[in-house]
């Protein structure tokens, strides 16, 4: 299943904490959706996944959730496109 990545953003909020998202479709899914990302450190990341739009099918939202969970290549996609912006604003 592939994946496309419509926007992405981080930076760090006032006590230092990575606080980003991305915008991303997945191939055959209708809805786009947003994974939020938080760190402390920058190291050991909470994510939060949402509708991007309005709300889709619930069904593909579990497969996207389950998706994220299980396939390190894709987390580690997403977030690396929300870190890649923080560098350039540096």
């Amino acid at each position: 299943m592939d994946f496309t990545i419509i926007e992405a953003g981080m930076k760090l909020d006032e006590e230092r904490h990575y606080v980003g998202h991305t915008i991303f479709t997945l191939e055959g899914h209708k809805s786009k959706y947003e994974v939020t990302f938080f760190s402390k450190k920058g190291d050991d990341w909470d994510y939060s996944l949402n509708y991007a739009d309005e709300s889709g099918i619930e069904e593909e939202m579990l497969q996207a959730d389950a998706r994220l969970e299980e396939d390190d290549d894709l987390f580690d996609a997403l977030l690396d496109a929300a870190m890649d912006t923080m560098e350039d604003a540096e």
